[in-house]
C-alpha cells in the first residue's frame, strides 16, 4: 500500500465519519475528530468518564497525519505509514464500523413528484475451500426486498452504474417498507449459496481425501511393527485429518440496505 493510497484512504474514511478536515498542505493533513471518533481513537477513557459524569463540555481532538516524508521538515504531525500501528488502528476500526450500512441514491424528486426508493439487501460473502490447499471466492449478492429478485455482483453493479450514493435520504424522496423483512432476506439468500455450492464440481475435495489417505498409508506403515499404537500415532493422525479434510467455510464480510430508485437495475 503506497503513500498516496494510505492519504486518499485516510481522507475517505475520516470523511465518512464526519472529521472535517480542517489543515492539508499536501504532506499533512489536520482532521477535527468527533466525540465517537475522539473515543475510538484516542485512547482518553477517563477523560470522557469525566465529561459524562459532570455533563461537561466535550473537547474531542484534532490530529494531523504525516503522509509525505520527503517534505518532513515543513510539516509537523503523526509519521503514517502501512507498518505504523496507528494505521492498523483505524483499519480495525474500518472493519468494525463497516459491518453494516444503510444508504440512498442521491436522485432528489421535486415538490410535485417525490422519488419513490426501493429497498435491497446487499450481503458480501467470502466462500473459502479449504483441505490441503485454500482457494477464496467473494460473492456480492443483493435481494430486492419488495419484490424477491436476487442480483449476483451487486457491489460492481452499483460501482458499474456510477450512481451517485448517501448517507442521507434526498430531499423529496420516500422509502418502500420492505415486504421481505432483512432477517427473512439473509436466510434467502444462504439458501441461495447453499443450492450454489451443492451444484459445483466438488473433484478438489475428492483429490484431497485420496492425497489425505495416501499420506495416512505412509503413517500406518511407518507405525506397522507397533502392537499398540503410541499417542504420537494418534495425534500425526489427527494432524493429516486437519491438514486434508475437505470443508467449505462461508463468512458474510460486511452488508447493507441500499434505497435505490426502482429503474436502476432494469
Amino acid at each position: 500500500m503506497q503513500q498516496q493510497e494510505i492519504r486518499q484512504f485516510l481522507k475517505r474514511f475520516f470523511d465518512a465519519t464526519q472529521c472535517k478536515t480542517v489543515q492539508d498542505d499536501g504532506n499533512a493533513f489536520t482532521v477535527q475528530l468527533t466525540v465517537d471518533m475522539d473515543k475510538a481513537l484516542m485512547n482518553r477513557p477517563f477523560y470522557w468518564h469525566y465529561i459524562e459524569k459532570t455533563r461537561g463540555t466535550p473537547n474531542p481532538q484534532k490530529i494531523t497525519f504525516l503522509t509525505d516524508f520527503s517534505n518532513s521538515n515543513e510539516s509537523k504531525g503523526e509519521k503514517i505509514h502501512f507498518g505504523s500501528p496507528r494505521l492498523h488502528q483505524i483499519f480495525q476500526l474500518t472493519k468494525k464500523l463497516g459491518g453494516f450500512i444503510r444508504m440512498f441514491e442521491d436522485r432528489p424528486g421535486t415538490v410535485q413528484n417525490h422519488t419513490p426508493l426501493i429497498p435491497w439487501l446487499c450481503m458480501n460473502i467470502k466462500v473459502s475451500y479449504i483441505c490441503d490447499r485454500k482457494k477464496d471466492e467473494f460473492h456480492s449478492i443483493g435481494l430486492n426486498l419488495i419484490n424477491g429478485k436476487m442480483l449476483d455482483n451487486f457491489h460492481y453493479l452499483l460501482k458499474d452504474t456510477s450512481m451517485p450514493l448517501s448517507m442521507k435520504m434526498p430531499d423529496f424522496a420516500f422509502t418502500f417498507t420492505p415486504l421481505i423483512k432483512p432477517v427473512s432476506g439473509i436466510k434467502r439468500i444462504e439458501q441461495y449459496i447453499r443450492s450454489q455450492l451443492q451444484q459445483e464440481d466438488h473433484t478438489w475435495a475428492m483429490e484431497a481425501k485420496k492425497r489425505w489417505e495416501r499420506d495416512e498409508k505412509l503413517l500406518n506403515i511407518f507405525f506397522e511393527e507397533w502392537e499398540e499404537k503410541p499417542e504420537q500415532y494418534e495425534i500425526e493422525k489427527e494432524a493429516l485429518r486437519e491438514q486434508y479434510e475437505p470443508k467449505i467455510s462461508v463468512d458474510c464480510i460486511n452488508g447493507g440496505i441500499f434505497y435505490l430508485t426502482k429503474d436502476r437495475f432494469r
